[in-house]
């Protein structure tokens, strides 16, 4: 097939977006396909030069190290420019939108070039354009981001609420688009049902497909864990991803304990992390990190004696796939796509309730004293992940999905031509 792998934003270190593409088209064309990727600012850094890339430059208001940055008249273009400048302005999140739009006028010009088009969490009315040109569209949602909407108006302050609302406005375009795509790609059964919830669409329309992992460079080596490290991977500013509760339950263990918290996020400046982590006494401990690579992040994964994700709500989780592939023991909350993904047995992971200090203090303190349960519960883990998750599972069964949009649209044509 001749596949177009649409991407919005594909930071390479930093959230799921930039790896699914990364891993997910080098997975396609290890079966043949041919695969070209489209993707806003951040560009991705891809795995293989087989994959073509596209970039799809827009004003890059976000982007780093001058965030909200005001563009020179001379790049504003068109009226796709002009949207975004004023939704940003407003502040409003335009990319997924503008992003789509982009691409339907590019498209325009190549729409011989694709048997399908695989959008990756954007659901901007740009691809209903496109579908309407006789290309097969299918799209991803990890997760429903009415989720992360929840959580972050009930974490801010009275006054930014307003701000916080209006930030998400594009969730309701994304409602929309989603309902008229008949092929969802999601990543669990949890985030399935979540979808079906939040977005209106019909339980047939998805496809659940779980992330994949390399476990060639996620694996366990022969240097020995040092003691007491604990790590985490997240977007530590965001509740989401439930930070605060780690850092709490790590100065309790630290009092009679000697450990350290590695965690691998982008934190904001005198943030409400960086702020939370000086108020508990604990910057000797708390090393954070951002950018690694994935022989970096990899090597982070096998030093560690464990792994903590305390996430408020997981759609999948990556990391906790890294995790297991790593052969390191895992303290997660029971919440989202976490015990699916980490099985409900406890035989991989210990479980806790979201937000729950004492349960967390808990869990991680008997984990970091047991060297016995550290090594059945790693070992456990590398055996699941190595059975149940890889990037080439991933691709072919993505390819199903493929298929049955493209028989879809075939059907659609020929009873169009009558």
């Amino acid at each position: 097939m001749r596949i177009a792998l649409l991407s919005y934003r594909s930071k390479t270190h930093c959230g799921g977006q930039g790896v699914y593409i990364r891993h997910l088209s080098h997975g396609l064309v290890e079966l043949g396909h041919e695969v070209e990727i489209f993707s806003g600012p951040p560009y991705p850094e891809l795995l293989d030069p087989r994959v073509r890339l596209t970039e799809v430059p827009s004003l890059d208001m976000y982007r780093e190290p001058d965030p909200f940055r005001i563009p020179r008249p001379s790049e504003i273009h068109d009226s796709i420019d002009l949207q975004e400048l004023l939704t940003v302005w407003t502040a409003g999140f335009p990319e997924p939108r503008t992003f789509t739009l982009r691409m339907a006028r590019l498209l325009a010009e190549r729409a011989d070039d694709f048997d399908v088009v695989h959008d990756n969490q954007s659901l901007g009315t740009g691809l209903l354009t496109i579908a309407a040109t006789g290309i097969p569209v299918v799209a991803t949602v990890h997760h429903p981001i009415t989720r992360d909407r929840v959580l972050d108006i009930a974490a801010a302050k009275w006054w930014r609420k307003p701000l916080v609302r209006r930030w998400y406005g594009f969730l309701d375009m994304q409602q929309q688009v989603a309902r008229q795509i008949p092929d969802l790609l999601t990543v669990s059964s949890s985030s399935s049902a979540d979808i079906v919830s939040d977005f209106g669409v019909s339980p047939e329309q998805l496809h659940v497909v779980p992330l994949g992992v390399n476990t060639e460079l996620f694996k366990p080596n022969s240097a020995p864990r040092q003691p007491g490290r604990v790590m985490a991977i997240a977007s530590a500013d965001t509740p989401l991803k439930g930070v605060a509760t780690l850092l709490k339950a790590i100065a309790r263990l630290r009092v009679n304990r000697d450990l350290e918290l590695r965690l691998v996020a982008k934190v904001e400046p005198n943030g409400p992390t960086h702020k939370l982590i000086a108020e508990l006494g604990i910057s000797d401990i708390v090393h954070i990190t951002s950018g690694l690579s994935d022989a970096e992040l990899a090597d982070l994964f096998a030093s560690a004696e464990v792994a903590c994700i305390p996430s408020l709500y997981e759609g999948f989780s990556l990391p906790a796939v890294e995790a297991m592939s790593s052969g390191t023991p895992i303290v997660a909350s029971r919440v989202g796509a976490l015990p699916e993904v980490l099985g409900t047995d406890g035989a991989c992971a210990e479980l806790v309730p979201p937000g729950d200090v004492d349960a967390l203090t808990g869990a991680l303190g008997e984990l970091l004293d047991s060297p016995e349960k550290r090594r059945t519960l790693g070992k456990a883990g590398r055996t699941r992940a190595i059975n149940v998750f890889s990037w080439e599972a991933v691709a072919a069964q993505t390819v199903q999905v493929y298929e049955r949009a493209i028989a879809r649209t075939a059907v659609a044509k020929g009873g169009a031509q009558c």
